[in-house]
């Protein structure tokens, strides 16, 4: 059946066709992830960044040609991973560009989506590098601007435009030395064209298509082109990713912001759309890229991986007999390769765990107050990282005494406890994590950073009862200033903001909200405004948390 017109419907399903496939395959493109660092992640980036453009699709009736392609554009941006995800989400951006104020689109359409595509993630990318994703990008566009006055048929288009896109792939490792060099095509354009591969398998299906579900599979393909390239060739070695909240930014702002990431690292990919700014950055210091972000509004979605460390991970790997890589490849996710220095944290709530693992954390036990984990939870947490060295966060006073039992029992490796008594501590502690100092001095230096942090945490009262002068009935919303209950109230953000007043100094810089799960992100947003009107000289952050008991946990730096 020829198909002259593109609904919004089919290209829902085309979308999620194409993720798909991409999932399916994102072992194959992480193999092959020698440029621009050999970190072997690139096609895991693209997968979770699709999938995400994929689930956004579902949201709303799929009417339009543009809003499906809109709502791809924003869920691509807010779920975009690494450099090569970043600039995925831009091609999505540009891609809704081009259909923007259509109901249907033919292939003069699609010839113009392409097109705007292409430019869009062009502009993005500070140093655009030939023999990337851009460039094969840039080929289909070319192709379909060729094909789109050869035929009307869009199944016929596709074919065309993916049929280029491979003879350019194909040619990038003579663009790029590295490339040839592992004996590998470009990683980037490679899942750029499993995605549209996939999504011309099913453009003439009529039948609704579920999004792929994360498997286990043995990976087939040999890391060797990965392993080949030297350490050295990773310049900067920790990949920084998050948002910047702010409403409206200017072209300048995002300029200027560029500039500056380009004085402190390189691979910088800057976007934003009307309420936020993505950064990717490959930097040595990503607590400077943090501190200037700061400066212009507040931060979510944080995630710093150590390049260095993953591509000597893979190195391991392929040292092993096959034997053993099957064996690892079919072990769970908490079975990973060797590492200097591991990190066991407690906390609850999925937004604060994905916080920490973010930040670096192996382990996270689900716990705190009224949820202590016992010692021999820590020591099978501890025992699951494979390090000579652990570090381990309680973020809660009544946990710390079972940590440094375990730390007593543990014979194999080095314990160290770093005493936080709340998640903001144990946050802040990870945020000063730095990969070429022994495991002693980091603890130490753990340990003086969450000193500068003060913690607000609001709950509600489960009885009746009296401390000090307090009169406390069933159902009263307590503010905690650390352990103390400093505010008793009826409501809970103006109880949260009555505590809040006895955290905040003159000598205050960040306050960083964590909501929970009682809590809907429209009352936090609020909230976040009005404090952020209260403390003007202060950077508010609002963060998910989605912890139980406490409505609000607060860092104040």
């Amino acid at each position: 059946m020829s198909i002259t017109k593109l609904n919004g419907y089919r290209l829902q399903r085309m979308i999620v066709a194409g993720a798909n496939l991409l999932h399916e395959n994102k072992q194959t493109v992480d193999a092959m992830n020698v440029f621009p660092v050999p970190d072997g992640d690139t096609g895991t980036n693209m997968s979770l960044t699709v999938l995400a453009a994929a689930k956004e699709t579902q949201n709303g009736d799929a009417l339009r040609v543009d809003m499906v392609a809109k709502r791809a554009a924003n869920g691509a941006l807010r779920g975009a991973r690494g450099n090569s995800g970043v600039i995925t989400s831009q091609l999505f951006r540009g891609f809704f560009k081009g259909l923007e104020g259509l109901e249907e689109a033919n292939v003069s359409d699609l010839k113009q989506a392409f097109a705007q595509a292409v430019q869009t993630a062009y502009k993005a990318v500070m140093k655009p590098k030939e023999g990337t994703i851009l460039t094969v990008a840039r080929a289909c566009a070319e192709a379909a601007e060729t094909l789109a006055e050869q035929t009307e048929d869009i199944e016929a288009f596709l074919k065309g435009v993916i049929a280029h896109g491979h003879e350019v792939l194909n040619q990038t490792p003579d663009m790029l030395p590295v490339l040839k060099q592992a004996g590998v095509v470009d990683a980037g354009g490679r899942g750029l064209l499993y995605i549209l591969e996939g999504a011309l398998q099913h453009i003439n299906s009529e039948e609704s298509i579920s999004i792929a579900e994360p498997v286990q599979k043995s990976a087939q393909e040999e890391y060797a082109a990965l392993a080949s390239v030297e350490n050295t060739s990773i310049t900067f070695g920790y990949c920084t990713e998050f948002f910047i909240h702010v409403k409206q930014p200017d072209e300048t702002t995002v300029q200027q912001l560029k500039s500056y990431l380009g004085t402190i690292g390189d691979s910088i990919v800057c976007v934003s759309d009307d309420e936020i700014i993505k950064i990717h950055v490959h930097t040595d210091h990503p607590g400077l890229a943090l501190e200037k972000a700061l400066t212009i509004g507040s931060l979510s979605g944080l995630k710093i991986d150590n390049m260095r460390e993953q591509h000597n991970n893979i190195i391991d790997f392929t040292k092993q007999e096959p034997k053993a890589q099957n064996a690892v490849q079919s072990e769970t996710t908490n079975q990973k390769p060797k590492k200097e220095i591991g990190f066991v944290s407690i906390s609850t709530g999925e937004g604060l765990t994905e916080i920490f693992h973010n930040l670096g954390v192996d382990e996270v036990i689900e716990g705190g107050q009224t949820m202590n984990p016992s010692t021999e939870d820590i020591l099978n947490a501890v025992e699951k990282i494979s390090a000579d060295a652990v570090i381990i966060l309680p973020n809660n006073k009544n946990i710390i005494l079972a940590a440094e039992q375990a730390a007593e029992l543990c014979e194999d490796k080095k314990i160290f406890v770093v005493p936080s008594t709340s998640v903001p501590q144990g946050i802040s502690a990870m945020l000063c994590y730095e990969a070429d100092i022994d495991a002693k001095t980091l603890a130490e230096n753990m340990q003086e950073a969450m000193q500068a942090v003060q913690t607000v945490s609001v709950t509600f009262a489960v009885r009746e009862t009296t401390i000090g002068e307090q009169q406390i009935q069933k159902g009263d919303i307590l503010g905690m200033l650390e352990d103390d209950i400093a505010v008793v109230g009826k409501d809970i953000a103006q109880t949260t903001k009555d505590t809040l007043a006895k955290a905040v100094t003159e000598d205050s810089e960040i306050i960083t909200i964590y909501y929970g799960a009682e809590v809907s992100e429209e009352d936090a947003s609020a909230l976040s405004e009005e404090i952020e009107a209260t403390y003007p000289d202060c950077e508010i952050d609002l963060q998910v948390g989605g912890q139980p008991l406490y409505y609000y946990i607060i860092s104040v730096e």
